[in-house]
């Protein structure tokens, strides 16, 4: 154990990690994801076998400066929140599953509270899945 730089006590986690204040705030989106994707994998188990669900902080920005490719986005204005990743073969020439990308940043930044951000991240999983199944998104919640 190592003391603080005066000498008077030990360096260590401010919360114990069973606590849900140690958690980070990624960590707390990842959670709320998978949250909002149990009852939508529980419905659609064997159509969603292929895809992968991901958790990037911002969308990338290409150094070339040509615009990004904007077909599977999702947006709020010019902003985009997600992004579904069709299946296809990466530059090794190895193929890759179809993926739901969710921008962490934009959607916490519409979001009043933690409810409200609940909600759009169920919302934009919807969308996304509807989108890679082809189908209304009215049937993806079995409305």
């Amino acid at each position: 154990m190592r003391r603080d730089r005066h000498g008077r006590g030990l360096r260590g986690a401010l919360y114990p990690a069973t606590l849900p204040a140690a958690a980070s705030r990624a960590e707390r989106f990842d959670a709320l994801v998978l949250d909002a994707l149990e009852p939508i994998e529980a419905r659609w188990r064997h159509e969603l076998t292929k895809l992968d669900v991901a958790v990037d902080d911002v969308p990338e920005v290409r150094a070339d400066g040509k615009p990004a490719p904007t077909d599977g986005i999702l947006h709020d204005g010019a902003v985009p929140l997600s992004r579904l990743v069709p299946a296809g073969v990466d530059r090794t020439g190895l193929p890759t599953r179809a993926r739901i990308v969710l921008y962490r940043r934009p959607l916490e930044a519409r979001a009043k509270d933690p409810a409200e951000l609940a909600e759009l991240v169920h919302d934009v999983l919807v969308e996304q899945v509807a989108g890679y199944l082809g189908v209304e998104p009215d049937v993806i919640e079995g409305d």
